[in-house]
C-alpha cells in the first residue's frame, strides 16, 4: 500500500476512533450503570515468561470462539465501551480476528495488548481488516534478559511492520521499576516509538500483588523524562502515577467490579488481574445489580495500587458516587489491602 493511502486509511479510522471515545466518555458521565472498560483473556497461555508478569501460563487452551462470542454479547448486553483483548499472549490464539470483529459488530471500541512477537504483515493487515481500534506492546529494555525478553532489539522489526501496515492506533509502552535493570532505556524506546508515528506512555511495575514499589532516583528521572513525551488523550491520564513514583499512597474510589472488569480465562469476573477471586462470578450472571453494588464498595487495595487501566476509568466519576460498602466475602483484611485474591 502506498504511503499516502495508508495515510488516508489512518486519519480516517482515527477520526471515526475519535468520535466514538467522545460518544463512550459521554456515555460514561451520562450514567454510571454499565462498565466502561472490560479485559478479556481469550487466551491464558504466553510465548514468554517475564519475571515479573503473573497473568499467562504455558499449558491453557484457548477460549472455544463460541464460549468468546457469548461472552462478548455479554459485555454488550451491559453497555460495555471498549473491550481489551489480553493474556497471555492473545495472537496465540487461532480466531483472534474473529474476536475483534465481534467486538466492533457489537458496537464496542476494540483494544489489545500484546507482546508483538507473532506480529507479520499478514496479521496486522487482517487486524486491519477486523476493526481494531488500538494496540499496546510494551518493551521493557534494549537487549533481553532474565527479567524480560520484551526488548527493542527483538521488537524494532515488528514496530517497523506496524508503521508500514496498521492502520489502527499503536502505543507503546515502556516500563520503569520492578528489577528492569537499565531505566534509561524507557527513553530509548519513547523516543523510538514518536520516530515511527507512534504514542508512547510510561508505567510503573507494582509488585506481586499490583501494589505500589516506590522508585529509585534514576527511575523517578526517567519517569519524570518520560512523562513529558506523552502527548495528551484520556489513555494518558496517568496522574496517580506520580504519588507512585515517589511512594505515596493515592486516595482514589476504585470503580474496579462496576465501571472497569476483568474476564479470567474461566469466564469469570475479577476486580482487576491482580485480585483474582472477588466478586468471582460468572459474566453470563453479571446483572447491573452486581455493578451497582461493586460501584459502591471500597477496595482496601486501593491506596497503593498500580494498575493504570483502572485508575484511568475511576477518573470518570471522582467527583461522585460515595463508596459505603465493604467487599462482603473477604471482611476485614481486604479492606486492609492485605490479602491476595487468585
Amino acid at each position: 500500500m502506498q504511503v499516502s493511502q495508508l495515510q488516508l486509511r489512518r486519519t480516517w479510522r482515527g477520526a471515526l476512533r475519535r468520535i466514538r471515545e467522545i460518544r463512550m466518555i459521554a456515555n460514561g458521565l451520562r450514567s454510571t450503570d454499565h462498565p466502561v472498560l472490560a479485559h478479556i483473556i481469550p487466551m491464558r497461555r504466553c510465548n514468554l515468561s517475564c519475571g515479573y508478569c503473573n497473568e499467562y501460563d504455558d499449558v491453557s487452551k484457548p477460549v472455544p470462539i463460541e464460549t468468546m462470542y457469548q461472552r462478548l454479547d455479554r459485555l454488550a448486553d451491559l453497555g460495555t465501551s471498549i473491550v481489551t483483548i489480553s493474556g497471555g499472549e492473545p495472537l496465540l490464539h487461532p480466531e483472534l480476528d474473529l474476536i475483534v470483529a465481534r467486538i466492533r459488530r457489537r458496537g464496542m471500541i476494540a483494544g489489545m495488548i500484546t507482546n508483538g512477537y507473532l506480529l507479520v504483515a499478514d496479521r496486522i493487515q487482517r487486524l486491519n481488516r477486523a476493526g481494531l481500534d488500538h494496540l499496546q506492546i510494551s518493551i521493557d529494555n534494549l537487549m533481553p534478559d532474565a527479567v524480560s525478553m520484551k526488548s527493542l532489539k527483538v521488537l524494532d522489526k515488528k514496530l517497523e511492520l506496524l508503521a508500514q501496515h496498521a492502520v489502527f492506533h499503536v502505543n507503546i509502552n515502556s516500563v520503569v521499576g520492578g528489577g528492569i535493570r537499565s531505566p534509561q532505556d524507557a527513553l530509548t524506546i519513547g523516543r523510538r516509538a514518536l520516530e515511527l508515528g507512534f504514542t508512547s506512555t510510561v508505567g510503573i511495575i507494582h509488585d506481586g500483588d499490583g501494589q505500589l514499589r516506590p522508585l529509585a532516583d534514576e527511575e523517578r528521572s526517567v519517569y519524570s523524562q518520560m512523562r513529558a513525551m506523552e502527548k495528551a488523550s484520556y489513555a494518558r491520564i496517568n496522574y496517580f502515577q506520580d504519588n507512585i513514583a515517589h511512594g505515596k499512597e493515592n486516595h482514589w474510589r476504585c470503580r474496579a467490579g462496576a465501571r472497569y472488569l476483568y474476564i479470567c480465562e474461566d469466564g469469570l469476573v475479577h476486580y482487576c488481574s491482580q485480585q483474582r477471586g472477588y466478586p468471582g462470578k460468572p459474566l453470563a450472571d453479571y446483572t447491573l445489580a452486581d455493578i451497582r453494588r461493586e460501584y459502591r464498595t471500597e477496595k482496601g487495595c486501593a491506596p497503593r495500587c498500580t494498575v493504570a487501566c483502572v485508575h484511568q476509568i475511576s477518573y470518570i466519576d471522582f467527583w461522585r458516587g460515595k463508596q459505603d460498602l465493604q467487599p462482603a466475602a473477604i471482611g476485614n483484611q481486604q479492606s486492609q489491602g492485605l490479602v491476595q485474591l487468585r
